[in-house]
C-alpha cells in the first residue's frame, strides 16, 4: 500500500489505473480556472480571439516614428535632443542659431548618446544633422545629390 503511494506520488504507476481512480475532468478544471481568473483562456482558444499576448517586438513601443527637429540656442538643449533619441524618435538638428565651438560641442556629445545606443549620427546639410536610434534606416546621402546638382 505504501508502495503504491509512493510510486503514485513519483509517477512510477500505470496510467490506466491512476485515470480510473479519480474523477478528474479536464472542463472542470478549465471553469474553476475561468471563475478563479478572469482571464485565464483555456489552451484551446485560437491564437487573436481574445487574446492578450503581444508580440515582443512590438511590446511597449510606439509604432508611430516620430522625426523631431531642433534648432538649439545654447548647450544646455542636447539634453533635450539626446531624451528624444534615447524615446526612439529621430532628430534632425540644425545649428543655424549657434556659434561654431558650442555646435561642436553638441555634436560631440549626440556623437556619444548615439554611439551608447547603436544609432547613427549623419551630417545631411552644411549645419543640419540626422540623429538616428537603432534601427531606423538611413539611405543615401544629400551631400552627394548636392555635389551632383552644382556638378561637382
Amino acid at each position: 500500500m505504501a508502495f503504491e503511494k509512493l510510486s503514485r506520488f513519483f509517477g512510477i504507476t500505470d496510467d490506466d489505473d491512476y485515470a480510473n481512480e479519480g474523477d478528474y475532468d479536464e472542463t472542470d478544471y478549465e471553469k474553476k480556472m475561468e471563475q478563479a481568473v478572469p482571464d485565464f483562456k483555456p489552451s484551446g482558444v485560437p491564437a487573436g480571439r481574445n487574446a492578450k499576448v503581444v508580440p515582443m517586438n512590438q511590446a511597449g513601443r510606439n509604432l508611430d516614428r516620430k522625426i523631431v527637429i531642433f534648432e538649439p540656442r545654447i548647450y544646455a538643449d542636447a539634453k533635450e535632443i539626446a531624451t528624444n533619441l534615447l524615446e526612439n524618435q529621430a532628430v534632425i538638428v540644425n545649428f543655424s542659431q549657434l556659434e561654431d565651438s558650442q555646435a561642436r560641442r553638441i555634436v560631440d556629445f549626440l556623437t556619444g548618446t548615439v554611439f551608447a545606443m547603436k544609432g547613427e549620427i549623419q551630417r545631411v546639410g552644411e549645419q543640419i544633422f540626422l540623429c538616428t536610434p537603432p534601427k531606423f534606416e538611413i539611405e543615401g546621402a544629400i551631400t552627394d545629390t548636392l555635389k551632383n546638382e552644382q556638378g561637382l
